[in-house]
């Protein structure tokens, strides 16, 4: 069973950055679709980052400019950079990674943006 520790959540003011991580337990060298999450109180989980293994990316029009999805495959570790956060980037963010059709979930991180 693959696990996903994410790490680097916390409250920030707004227009600041934070940095999350995603430290996988086997390599990730293998995955074809890595992604993150978010889901604020009350609202469903959207998708605010994902990239496939051939380097194509998604940003939804709420994010796009201001965050950024990377890996590093010597760590096993993908990323979240976050920058100019808004009030309303507040919320439980989660990443996923797939091998070969086989996904794995965080168990979420916290991020709080202070108006």
């Amino acid at each position: 069973q693959v696990q996903l520790v994410e790490s680097g959540g916390g409250l920030v003011q707004a227009g600041g950055s934070l940095r999350l991580s995603c430290a996988a337990s086997r390599s990730i060298s293998s995955i074809n679709h890595m992604a993150w999450y978010r889901q604020a109180p009350g609202q469903q989980r959207e998708l605010v980052a994902s990239a496939t293994s051939s380097g194509i990316t998604y940003y939804p029009d709420s994010v796009k400019g201001r965050f950024a999805i990377s890996r590093d495959n010597a760590k096993n570790t993908v990323y979240l950079e976050m920058n100019s956060l808004k009030y309303e980037d507040t919320a439980v963010y989660y990443c996923s990674l797939t091998w070969l059709g086989s996904t794995a979930w965080g168990q979420g991180i916290q991020v709080t943006v202070s108006s």
